[in-house]
């Protein structure tokens, strides 16, 4: 996720970095030196009259405005579904670390009893770690190793759905504790309910994550944009001459910058720029969750790169 420090509107009119220029520059060069050699060859040797109008470019653009908007807001409504569902994602972690230390084992101090719950605390920040890894298709285990036993850790390295796989667990050593008589039977449904949290909000994330927009949808998007901004020179320079580049340019940045936009949130839970900063996410809720357990050397909060919070 891009980020700055209250940007004023001159300088976000002037950024680059997590603009749509970055990943549009290469086609609107194309069509604007497209455009620059049909208006040449109008001035030169006098093509392209007047025998086709600007009005179905204009009835088209209006079609493809509201074309795009629509698949734009079903982006953003993907995106902003992917935060809700990891804003919850640390409000369970917060719940279900409080319920540990309060719900299990006697209220008197236990060094025993201590290390138990610092171990089931650990096992839920391994879970948040597992679960970004999860979304973002990463194999990197060696990244928890501080928050699991060695021989979980390798039992997790066969799973295909790793994080489902330590909510099993954690689920495990709930039942075992209420064998032992270290939780009551009122309060492990509670501990339980904070798991199928867990379980809901992982299983919305998946649903993003692997539906995504019908590609039939995007081709179509695509191809109609491309000829759109490809042909508009050929209905604005017999009306407007030497400035047609300059406008084409202009209107192609609107529609390829639009279409750009749409694309690179559509999965919000990738590592584009402007995709959500999940290992910022997880790091704070391992920072959080480690000084609930009373510990004072921590991590640093995951600090921007290039105004890029990953």
């Amino acid at each position: 996720m891009v980020v700055s420090d209250k940007p004023t509107w001159l300088q976000v009119v002037f950024m680059y970095r997590g603009s749509a220029l970055l990943l549009v520059w290469r086609r609107l060069l194309l069509v604007t030196l497209v455009s620059v050699v049909i208006t040449w060859l109008h001035e030169r040797y006098g093509l392209f009259h007047d025998n086709l109008t600007i009005v179905p470019f204009s009835l088209i653009g209006i079609a493809l405005s509201i074309f795009l908007g629509f698949r734009n807001n079903t982006s953003y409504d993907r995106f902003w579904e992917g935060r809700k569902l990891w804003g919850r994602a640390v409000n369970i972690s917060r719940t279900i670390t409080r319920q540990i230390l309060t719900l299990i084992g006697p209220a008197e101090k236990d060094p025993t009893m201590a290390e138990h719950r610092k171990t089931l605390v650990y096992r839920v920040i391994a879970y948040v770690h597992l679960l970004r890894q999860h979304l973002r298709e990463e194999d990197a285990l060696d990244e928890i190793s501080a928050f699991l036993p060695p021989a979980e850790l390798e039992a997790l390295r066969t799973e295909h759905n790793r994080p489902v796989a330590l909510l099993q667990r954690i689920g495990d050593v709930f039942r075992s504790d209420w064998d032992r008589g270290w939780v009551d039977t009122m309060h492990l449904p509670v501990l339980e309910s904070s798991l199928t949290d867990f379980t809901d909000v992982q299983g919305g994330c998946e649903r993003i994550r692997s539906t995504p927009i019908p590609i039939s949808y995007n081709i179509l998007l695509h191809r109609i944009v491309g000829v759109y901004c490809l042909s508009l020179p050929f209905g604005l320079v017999a009306d407007i001459g030497i400035l047609t580049p300059v406008v084409v340019m202009l209107v192609a940045y609107a529609f390829f910058g639009l279409d750009a936009v749409g694309g690179e949130i559509e999965d919000p839970f990738g590592t584009d720029p402007n995709d959500l900063p999940l290992r910022a996410l997880t790091r704070m809720i391992e920072v959080n969750l480690r000084q609930r357990l009373g510990e004072t050397d921590l991590p640093a909060y995951t600090q921007p790169v290039n105004n890029v919070l990953s």
